[in-house]
């Protein structure tokens, strides 16, 4: 055998012992098990989880974290834990078993969701007032008898200050052209603005329309809707979390996700809010979903079947967007996106 062979050999020896010691370095011992492998789990019921430790190896202890909270340590290989008002949605049982001065991580994704089925609402129109069929509305909401709005669209996107009872504009702010608005909300004396996928927002004095700021998204990557309690913004961005923002800083502390007792939702566009809750639009539905801020619980639902049908049909005519509660009368209106019309509805029950 000649050198050259001699050095191809010892490189492949080389490289197969390389690929079986790598193999035995990340070699699983443990795993997370849940009574009858259940991974979806309703407020009242218990999570129940056990570590599988299938070569018997002498466990010494075991850390459980749930979504990066640590919930202890224990010489007993077990989790339990009944589930209550924690945050609805998507969440990862996380164990660090300790064993022979070795540790493994080991992983099992669960889902929490609502135990009661939301309840279901209609409404009746009780007004109908002009609103501009060109506006692509995305974003609506009073402050006192003003009615704000945003609109969208790439080379159409504006910032509108409008007379509800009339339709007329009384002030209009022209976004870029390069960015597609989304959502707003207001709150001390500051007009909040989405985009959708240029991942930043824009800040304006409520008074007289000036730009005075940008905000970047943080881990979100679109923006669609927009609402707030008085201290903190709520904003959605198209999958199943509402995030909630400081409202200095723009920075998304943490997030809830939309649930009912069957799954998780998504696609929430226009939000409001209204006496402690959240209504939102859901993207290309007929319905207005409310949502408990808290833990994300989807409580109820309700039918807007057949507005749509009583507005002026034409090509542009779209879906279903756009919530604004008068609260200094109490008052509930809607419209979509190139409406002809905004309504003031009454929520009843079906």
């Amino acid at each position: 055998m000649n050198n050259r062979n001699l050095f191809v050999v010892i490189i492949l020896c080389s490289l197969v012992f390389s690929c079986g010691s790598n193999s035995d370095s990340k070699k699983k011992y443990f795993s997370i098990k849940t009574d009858n492998n259940k991974t979806k789990f309703k407020i009242g019921e218990t999570l129940k989880a056990t570590i599988v430790n299938t070569k018997n190896i002498k466990i010494d202890s075991v850390s459980f974290f749930l979504s990066d909270k640590s919930t202890g340590t224990s010489s007993q290989p077990v989790y339990q834990e009944k589930i209550d008002t924690e945050r609805l949605g998507k969440h990862l049982l996380k164990a660090i078993v300790y064993y022979d001065g070795k540790k493994e991580d080991v992983y099992k994704k669960i889902t929490f969701l609502n135990n009661i089925a939301p309840k279901l609402y209609t409404y009746k129109i009780i007004a109908e007032h002009p609103h501009d069929s060109e506006a692509f509305t995305q974003g609506l909401e009073f402050v006192g008898d003003t009615l704000y709005e945003s609109t969208g669209k790439n080379g159409a996107s504006t910032l509108r200050k409008t007379n509800y009872k009339t339709g007329e504009v009384l002030n209009k702010k022209e976004v870029a052209k390069e960015y597609f608005a989304e959502g707003i909300t207001i709150l001390n004396q500051k007009v909040f603005q989405l985009t959708w996928q240029a991942e930043e927002g824009f800040i304006y004095d409520l008074n007289s329309f000036e730009k005075t700021g940008n905000f970047a998204y943080n881990k979100s990557k679109e923006g669609w809707g927009l609402c707030n309690d008085g201290e903190n913004i709520y904003k959605s961005d198209g999958t199943e979390k509402i995030w909630i923002l400081d409202p200095e800083t723009l920075a998304e502390k943490s997030y809830i996700e939309i649930t009912t007792h069957k799954s998780v939702k998504s696609k929430f566009n226009e939000l409001e809010w209204i006496d402690g809750k959240i209504y939102a639009n859901t993207w290309q539905k007929d319905g207005i979903a409310i949502i408990n801020p808290k833990n994300g619980a989807l409580e109820a639902v309700i039918d807007m079947s057949g507005l749509r049908e009583k507005v002026t049909q034409h090509d542009n005519l779209d879906v279903l967007n756009g919530i604004a509660y008068k609260k200094n009368s109490n008052q509930l209106f809607v419209t979509g996106k190139n409406w002809d019309k905004l309504f003031e509805i009454e929520v009843l029950k079906k």
